[in-house]
């Protein structure tokens, strides 16, 4: 991992394990204990060291790409207004920069005094700024519109509303604390007035960090282990994989990674009714341990060719993961970085739920797309997944030192 990401320390963890189990006794109380608690004037005892962890917004990548999960998610989309120029839009990307800067080291941007991240730390606070491809129409900057931001293919199973998809410019906001990811959405917001205004604004949840007895990969919505064959920063290609190296086009873009976004409602009830032998069939891989099916534990790899004791394969033809590794697509992968989201129920009474797809690659066209078209033409799983929205934008490195992000774009 670079420097300017959070290490995933073994303080923080424990710290928080530690405030879990001391709730767990405050509330298996009866009323001594955590009475005690509000009444003594007793200094109060540090309850986690989550708070306190912070993540650099200088560097050679932008944050929120590498950086460890966090548990709360903001992404907001934002359209340039009519007026707005070139000379607009650098004016803004100052002024994101430099509250993303305070807010990420725990201090209050300025001007603003909502009081609502207060009594927070910085709690792993990250913000990153990509470009979609109107931002360059709109600014004049058409001739350094990179290659790989050229519209995603349409594909079967879309269902796309196009009013949440898109967008000249996005944030994604990540925190370790709901409070803290909301008050990032808000002030970068109203520091957007008269130059950009909400395309669309969603938010997203994962498991906090503690609540497992040691770190372990996340869970969807429905209920599988999800991201066991991510690439890891400890691969050799994942640079290749994940960043545009520093001689790569266009220049501004050095160190930088394109984010495929999909927001993909999941059809729980359809999929509840599955049993879960069903249901492993479809992804691949136990329940209970994301191991897959082929035998072993969730690190293991996965066999292709066993079979069953009744001689069928271990893994189906259609499964989730048979479809999706590298090998399968001629080589292409991608970072996925995702966020569950549940925004309520549809009229029928199911849940609006489902996953706040994110994928980081060095080039969509041949991480993402090569891979949704497989998924596309065959996956087991599309039958519980409908794809609601969509949007790519280009990302660009990290800023250094007295540079706000995109400044070599709009300043070149």
């Amino acid at each position: 991992m670079t420097d300017d990401d959070t290490t995933f320390s073994r303080r923080r963890l424990l710290g928080t394990v530690g405030a879990a189990g001391a709730t767990g006794i405050a509330l298996g109380a009866t009323g001594g204990v955590a009475g005690a608690a509000v009444t003594r004037d007793d200094p109060p005892t540090d309850l986690a060291t989550v708070g306190s962890t912070a993540v650099a917004f200088h560097g050679r990548h932008q944050s929120g790409i590498v950086t460890p999960q966090q548990a709360a998610g903001q992404l907001v989309a934002f359209d340039l207004t009519p007026a707005a120029g070139r000379k607009e839009a650098a004016a803004l990307l100052r002024r994101w920069s430099r509250a993303a800067e305070r807010m990420m080291a725990g201090d209050p941007p300025d001007g603003d005094h909502s009081g609502v991240a207060l009594d927070a730390g910085p709690s792993s606070l990250t913000v990153t700024f990509g470009f979609g491809r109107g931002f360059f129409e709109r600014t004049g900057l058409e001739a350094r519109l990179p290659d790989a931001l050229r519209p995603l293919p349409e594909f079967s199973a879309d269902a796309l509303d196009e009013d949440r998809s898109g967008g000249d410019l996005w944030i994604q906001i990540g925190s370790d604390d709901g409070l803290v990811a909301f008050h990032a959405l808000r002030v970068l917001q109203r520091d957007a007035a008269g130059t950009a205004r909400v395309r669309w604004q969603m938010s997203g949840f994962n498991r906090s960090l503690g609540a497992t007895p040691e770190p372990m990969t996340q869970r969807n919505l429905m209920g599988q282990v999800d991201g066991t064959n991510n690439p890891k920063p400890s691969d050799e290609d994942f640079d290749k994989r994940v960043f545009v190296p520093a001689d790569g086009s266009p220049d501004w873009m050095a160190h930088g990674s394109y984010a495929v976004f999909r927001r993909i409602r999941m059809l729980l009830d359809s999929w509840d009714e599955q049993s879960r032998a069903e249901q492993e069939k479809v992804i691949g891989r136990r329940k209970s341990d994301g191991a897959p099916l082929s035998g072993g534990t969730e690190r293991t790899p996965v066999d292709m060719t066993a079979r069953t004791g009744d001689g069928d394969l271990a893994i189906a033809a259609d499964a989730h993961v048979r479809i999706t590794p590298p090998d399968a697509n001629q080589g292409a992968a991608m970072l996925r970085r995702p966020f569950s989201y549940h925004d309520g129920f549809l009229d029928d009474g199911a849940p609006d739920a489902g996953l706040l797809f994110i994928a980081w690659q060095a080039d969509p066209l041949t991480g993402f797309v090569p891979v949704q078209r497989r998924l596309d033409s065959g996956d087991a799983l599309s039958r519980f997944i409908r794809h609601e929205a969509s949007a790519l934008f280009a990302v660009p490195g990290g800023p250094g030192k007295g540079e706000y992000v995109g400044q070599r774009l709009l300043e070149a």
